[in-house]
Parts: structure tokens; sequence; C-alpha cells
């Protein structure tokens, strides 16, 4: 039996992008594999990524790809701290798609 994907609601396409990772790294990809990367919620699914991609930067995305980033353990003096777990999203658009931050703040 075939499954049908839904559409999430387009309020939980709003809260799954938390923010684009502005680096030298995702610089680089972004230029060499046309890819992007959004930190995004914990319990995001691929689907909902793309989707939310799709609507807020009206574009077309080819693949989504997922990574858990484990927090590191920091001492601060003589305590030890824990950064928090982080989800990212590889978000890799089709051709001649392109996403321009800087026009997008303004």
């Amino acid at each position: 039996m075939k499954t049908v994907a839904r559409k999430p609601p387009v309020e939980r396409l709003y809260q799954v992008l938390l923010a684009p990772v502005v680096s030298e790294k995702a610089t680089l990809i972004a230029d060499k594999h046309e890819q992007y990367i959004f930190r995004v919620i914990p319990d995001a699914t691929k689907p909902e990524v793309k989707a939310a991609v799709e609507l807020l930067f009206k574009v077309e995305v080819d693949s989504v790809q997922m990574v858990n980033q484990k927090g590191k353990v920091k001492k601060f003096g003589r305590s030890t701290g824990r950064r928090n777990n982080v989800k990212k999203a590889f978000v890799n658009l089709k051709a001649g798609q392109e996403i321009n931050f800087q026009a997008e703040a303004k």
C-alpha cells in the first residue's frame, strides 16, 4: 500500500527554520555545491524543511540532508558546561536557483 505524503500546516513551516548558517565553510559549500545550510528545530523532517525553504525563499529544492551535531563539553574555570545540540539541514537547490540572504534581509 502506497503512503501519501501530507503537506505540513503553514504555521509549522514558519517555525521549522531557525536561522541560516553564515560562515566561511557554509559560503564555500554554497559556492561549490549550490547548497545552503540552515539550523532547524530538533524534530524537523526533510519534507518539512524542503517545503519551508520553498515557501520562504521562493526557490525549488532538489534535496535535503540532515545532520545532528552533538554539543561540546566545555570548561568554564572550575566548572564544566555543555553546549546545546544542534540540528542542521543542508539544502541542495535545483540548477539556476539561488538564495541571496543579503537581499532578503532588507
